[in-house]
This record gives C-alpha cells, sequence and structure tokens, in this order.
C-alpha cells in the first residue's frame, strides 16, 4: 500500500501554531513517512519555522520531522546556526533547497558572498555533519530559471553525489509528466528515491495562480471540470486520489502531499486510498 508524508508551513500567529499542531495530530494517525516543515524566503522567518517544528513535534513525536533549509540571501554562517537549531529540537531530516528571493521566484538568483553558492554546496554542507538524511527537490516540468531538461537532471545528479538520497518533486497534475521524469531520472542512472508532490486542488482559481509562478502546468480539463465550483472538497480529494492512485499502479511507492496546513482535505484524500486512521485514533 501507498505511503504518505504531508508538508506544513510555520504560521503567522500562535492561534496558527496551535492549529498546527491539531491538524498535524490528526494527520499523525496515517502513520506518515515523515512531515516536512517549510522555510521562510531568505530565512527571514526562522523564528517561526522553529516554533512549528516544536509544535509539530509535540502534537506527533512518533512522525518524523524533515526540516526545510534554504541558503538564498544567507550567510554561511546563519546557516550553519539553523542546522545546529534543528539538531537541538531533534531534528534528523533536512530538505536542503536553493530558495527563491525574498522577491519572488521571477527574480534572478543571486547567491549571498559570503553564503552557499549552489544547492549542491548546501547539500554537501549538511552531510559533512553526518546528523541527517537530506532531500532536495526535482522538477518533473524543469525548474523555473533552468535553461534545459538536461541542466535541471544536472543539477539533481550534482545534489545527489553531494549526499541528497531523497528528491520531492514540484507539484504536477498529469503524470504522464512523472513518469516522463521518472525514466529521464533513471537513464540518467541519478540513484536517487523520487518522491511525487500531490497538490490537492482547494481552491482551483488559487492553484492555477500558484501553479503559473512555479512553472507547473494544469492541464486544460480541470478548467471545465471545477467550472462553477472551484472549491469543491469533495472534488478535490476524488481527483488527489485518483492521481495518487494511478501513480501507485505504476510502481511509485510513497508520495508527499502539500496540505496548506488543514487536515480535513488531506484526510479525505487518503480516506480514498483505504488509507485510515486506526479505530480511536484523533481524527
Amino acid at each position: 500500500m501507498i505511503r504518505v508524508s504531508f508538508e506544513v508551513f510555520p504560521p503567522k500567529t500562535d492561534a496558527g501554531v496551535a492549529a498546527l499542531g491539531e491538524a498535524v495530530r490528526r494527520l499523525a494517525g496515517l502513520d506518515p513517512v515523515y512531515t516536512s516543515v517549510t522555510y521562510g524566503a531568505g530565512g527571514g522567518q526562522r523564528d517561526k519555522s522553529f516554533a512549528a517544528i516544536d509544535a509539530v513535534r509535540q502534537a506527533a513525536p512518533q512522525v518524523p520531522v524533515a526540516a526545510h533549509l534554504t541558503c538564498v540571501g544567507q550567510r554561511r554562517s546563519d546557516v550553519e546556526a539553523t542546522i545546529e537549531r534543528y539538531a537541538e529540537l531533534g531534528v534528523r531530516h533536512i530538505v536542503a533547497l536553493r530558495g527563491d528571493p525574498p522577491e519572488g521566484v521571477d527574480a534572478p538568483y543571486v547567491a549571498h558572498p559570503e553564503g552557499y553558492q549552489s544547492t549542491p554546496e548546501l547539500v554537501a554542507a549538511i552531510a559533512a555533519r553526518g546528523a541527517f538524511e537530506i532531500a532536495v527537490s526535482a522538477y518533473p516540468e524543469r525548474h523555473p530559471q533552468s535553461p534545459s531538461t538536461d541542466h535541471d537532471l544536472d543539477v539533481l545528479a550534482a545534489k545527489v553525489a553531494a549526499g541528497a538520497t531523497r528528491a520531492m518533486t514540484q507539484m504536477f497534475f498529469d503524470n504522464t509528466l512523472f513518469l516522463r521524469y521518472r525514466d529521464q531520472v533513471a537513464a540518467r542512472r541519478i540513484a536517487v528515491d523520487l518522491v511525487p508532490g500531490i497538490f490537492p486542488i482547494h481552491s482551483f482559481d488559487a492553484v492555477a495562480r500558484f501553479a503559473a509562478r512555479c512553472g507547473a502546468s494544469m492541464p486544460a480539463e480541470l478548467a471545465d471540470v471545477f467550472a462553477g465550483d472551484a472549491s469543491c472538497t469533495e472534488l478535490a480529494a476524488d481527483l488527489a486520489a485518483l492521481q495518487i492512485a494511478e501513480l501507485a499502479a505504476e510502481g511509485v511507492e510513497h508520495v508527499h502531499v502539500y496540505t496548506l496546513n488543514k487536515a480535513d482535505l488531506a484526510l479525505a484524500v487518503c480516506a480514498r486510498l483505504g488509507l485510515t486512521t486506526p479505530a480511536g485514533a484523533p481524527a
């Protein structure tokens, strides 16, 4: 049976942190592989990330936390201090990312002169500590700023050579894109656990805008499916579950679900896959 992991983000308020803890507590009943916690652009939300990690660990101490870490806009000393703080919080998994500039995904990337110059450098620095499992990002449709698919694969290969063992993909809505990408990774003999990123369409308009910024296409027929009912939870759960089931039929064993800190939709998706919380567990 396919396994899931979940992604959450650091809330801005104390009430949001409490709600995050409750959402994670409910999702923990599904025995996720891990829960990943994102990191603010340029490290600007470090304290909020630390608070979110602490809340997630307290809500579900049995579930590993995968903490995101970016190098954009930060000195090496700042990044290294964050790594040490993660270790103090009990984190043993890090998702190493270049990160987008604070100006947004479309802004040109400029490495900090006193920072790590690339994601492979960041991965190598984390790996040198020897205490963390390292995941990175992957892009079935190519990173928006990458000149070619071959360049994208070169970057992924460099990240794996530096010490990454898992790659979680950008969201996609057409499974043929992932399957083609998986074949390309295999053809390059890049030895990495490739995990599809699944984004349930809680609101078609909002997800379409986000996908456009990230360079992720949305099949035209999805607009027709959601026409007149752009935020239908049942429809969103049906489509995400169907997407995951089709991937499972193609041999995928683990998917990463982007939750937006809301448990209900993620739970609905998993219920359709036969992944349910045990009797007596919180739901």
